[in-house]
């Protein structure tokens, strides 16, 4: 039985919650409607919680208001995705309920849930039934009616989480893109795998970890040898769980032609990996064939090498200068691929934050190159529908003023920067810019990363994958069938533009062909061709 939730339970609980959705990490990645390999609600709230348990473990809380702030804190910089997000804004209206407080009975452990599921509902502008919003309300509102009867919160927990596993069912009928799939929502069950964590706490079940701490790798060193010298772009870690495939040599192999430095080390439960590579979607995308990854880290070596060599030049004890001067106004972008990033410093961009397709970068990356651009006003493009939310939760934070323009795609990034010339003002600027990405219409074309049915429609893992404006467009083994799929619906916007972007796998040639075969089916639009080195996706098509 337990009666009162006191800062260490507290503290507890988000440890073990933070281990119970590590755990099932790659089982809500699986729920993604689209067999695409961009399924990482999982692995976002997983490096979302891991934040806070960070924060956690580095102090003693006093009291459970304390503890809370300290949890609410570091998952609002820590989010990762729109599932991050939602999961810090449940912490952080359960936080504000109970601050101040020493200890929660029933009735005020109860009710902070339910701030918590108020202050998701705010702030999100469009909520959407059949989503992790449903679930936490239902849970919630279990738990205040279980409250009126009941001091154990170990029996409200089990109401809240008995009702919510029946919300759960129910959210493939409420949302219509779940339903064609048909799935329940990834972030509603990972959120009562977290509740099933705390639960567990406070019954004594501890779940236990069974690899390393991120965060305990040595850091590469740039300083011995030249810039030039850098023929792979990225240093690439993580540690994935083994849980589908056993044979590490195989993994090896795979990092050997794609890059140098490799080190695989591995045992009975993780494998853990280092690679310098021109190539880190395809080697996380790979490393998901073996297991769910517990931890990423990405870091562009040609610019960390620049960075060093400044500071390391730079006369001792002697402020830094900014690398710029001081600007009207900054842009941040948010995109992968040596091509692509070429485009928006081509266009203007201040900063690049390599991140997009199961690399979302957390509001604590996007608030830092925020700060690093020089400028009192800041634009920030995402790129990735799945990135705007942290995005915005940068905007308070922030000792600027942050305009997030929510562009969803590469191509509307591309098409909001063209269009800020000519421009009076930077509020004249960010409506041209988001009516600019509005008018654009992109496809991708992929590899299913796994066996599905979507809409009735059979896809097989393997298979080319062709997704516009997020809808199934097309699917087969034969990818040219899957372009003239592309072309035929790309034809019905009557564009005057057509640019496709090449990904990492593809050769100029079929690059070539490829746009002139769309461009010729628009009736002549004027065409080009970027190669834009992204992973996951062989080709992201604009048409505009």
């Amino acid at each position: 039985m337990t009666q009162q939730i006191t800062g260490e339970t507290f503290k507890k609980m988000v440890i073990n919650a933070t281990a119970a959705i590590e755990k099932h990490a790659q089982e809500i990645n699986d729920l993604n409607v689209f067999p695409v390999p961009d399924g990482d609600t999982g692995l976002n709230m997983s490096l979302t919680m891991a934040a806070a348990e960070k924060a956690l473990m580095a102090m003693t809380p006093g009291t459970l208001g304390h503890a809370a702030e300290i949890v609410a804190g570091a998952l609002l910089r820590g989010a990762r995705g729109n599932s991050g997000v939602i999961l810090s804004l449940l912490f952080r209206g359960f936080a504000r309920r109970v601050k101040g407080a020493d200890a929660a009975d029933a009735a005020l452990f109860s009710d902070a849930l339910v701030a918590g599921v108020d202050s998701a509902y705010k702030a999100v502008m469009k909520p959407a039934e059949g989503t992790i919003l449903t679930v936490s309300r239902v849970a919630a509102s279990a738990a205040v009616a279980a409250a009126g009867a009941e001091s154990d919160i170990e029996k409200i927990f089990e109401k809240a989480l008995s009702e919510g596993y029946v919300a759960l069912a129910e959210t493939v009928n409420q949302n219509p893109v779940l339903k064609k799939a048909g799935v329940i929502d990834a972030g509603a069950k990972g959120y009562l795998y977290i509740l099933d964590g705390m639960l567990g706490s406070l019954r004594g079940e501890v779940i236990e970890k069974t690899y390393q701490e991120a965060g305990t790798e040595e850091k590469a060193d740039f300083s011995q040898f030249a810039a030039e010298d850098i023929k792979f772009a990225y240093c690439t870690e993580f540690i994935a769980e083994r849980k589908f495939k056993t044979d590490t040599n195989r993994l090896r192999d795979f990092l050997d032609v794609r890059g140098d430095s490799v080190v695989v080390v591995d045992d009975e439960e993780i494998i853990k990996v280092h690679v310098h590579t021109n190539e880190p979607g395809a080697v996380l995308t790979e490393a998901l064939t073996y297991g769910p990854l517990l931890s990423i880290k990405i870091e562009n070596m040609h610019q960390q090498h620049s960075e060093t060599m400044t500071e390391a030049t730079a006369p001792a004890n002697q402020e830094q200068p900014e690398r710029t001067e001081k600007k009207e106004f900054g842009i941040v972008a948010v995109c992968v691929g040596a091509g692509i990033e070429e485009v928006f410093r081509d266009l203007g961009a201040d900063s690049i934050i390599t991140g997009g397709q199961t690399m979302n970068p957390s509001t604590e990356d996007i608030l830092e190159s925020i700060s690093k651009t020089p400028s009192d006003i800041v634009f920030v493009l995402p790129n990735n529908k799945n990135i705007i939310m942290a995005a915005h939760q940068c905007v308070p934070l922030a000792d600027k003023r942050v305009i997030v323009v929510p562009t969803k795609s590469i191509p509307q990034g591309v098409s909001a920067m063209v269009a800020i010339d000519g421009a009076n003002g930077v509020d004249e600027m960010a409506g041209l810019m988001t009516e600019a990405a509005e008018r654009v219409r992109t496809a991708l074309i992929t590899l299913a990363a796994r066996d599905s049915v979507f809409d009735g429609h059979e896809i097989k893992a393997g298979e080319y994958l062709a997704l516009v404006e997020n809808s199934l467009a097309a699917s087969g083994s034969d990818e040219s069938a899957v372009i003239d799929a592309v072309a035929v619906i790309i034809r019905g916007y009557s564009p005057e533009f057509v640019t496709v972007f090449a990904g990492e796998d593809v050769s100029e040639d079929e690059a070539a062909r490829t746009a002139k075969h769309i461009g010729d089916a628009s009736g002549g639009a004027e065409t080009t061709v970027i190669m834009g080195g992204q992973p996951i996706y062989r080709y992201i098509i604009s048409a505009e």
